[in-house]
């Protein structure tokens, strides 16, 4: 036999269910306000961090070479890998030092120190560098006080002073270690110039 069901009378009327979904409102408002606050800070710090890796990444200075080196990476940096060049400047110097007289001064720097091998290395993997601006000397005769000048056409001169000015028209006051050593300067002293930067 089946019991008999009577209908269930609704106890809920119009005006109390209002306050429920003023409830639920009210409980997915502080709830989407919490995740809008929560995606807010995430974006404020993510903002921040990308800001800090820019800021990291534009003061992190490029390794320095000298212009010799620069010219090994160019002209290696397209057939071998950064250990090939160091093993094939290597080789060029030891097996036939003669003939690869232009490669010394890569080699010798290279030999300084592994700190030289690893600057060489990034140089030559990112392909980002400065070079060097070499070190650049007046020179002074000892006795008279006037200082050399180079007037072209490798002819020399000697005046009683020289520029400090930085433009093109004075540099023929300024040499080059090289230069010096090519040349025969006894009576002359080094005075280094100002690096320009």
């Amino acid at each position: 036999m089946t019991k008999e069901m009577k209908r269930p009378t609704s106890h809920i009327s119009g005006n109390s269910i209002k306050p429920a979904l003023s409830k639920a409102v009210e409980f997915y408002t502080d709830n989407n306000r919490q995740a809008y606050e929560c995606i807010r800070e995430r974006d404020d710090y993510i903002d921040y961090l990308e800001r800090k890796l820019n800021n990291a990444s534009q003061q992190q200075a490029l390794p320095v070479v000298p212009e010799c080196v620069a010219g090994a990476i160019e002209s290696l940096s397209e057939h071998y890998s950064a250990f090939e060049a160091i093993s094939l400047i290597n080789a060029k110097v030891n097996a036939l030092p003669e003939e690869n007289e232009d490669w010394l001064p890569v080699y010798n720097w290279l030999c300084e120190g592994i700190g030289n091998q690893n600057i060489f290395a990034l140089a030559f993997i990112t392909g980002k560098y400065e070079v060097e601006k070499p070190q650049l000397f007046y020179l002074r005769e000892k006795n008279t006080g006037y200082y050399l000048r180079k007037k072209g056409n490798n002819e020399y001169g000697i005046t009683p002073h020289y520029s400090n000015d930085y433009d093109e028209k004075y540099m023929h006051y300024k040499f080059t270690q090289s230069e010096i050593d090519s040349m025969e300067t006894g009576s002359y002293e080094q005075i280094k110039a100002e690096k320009e930067k």
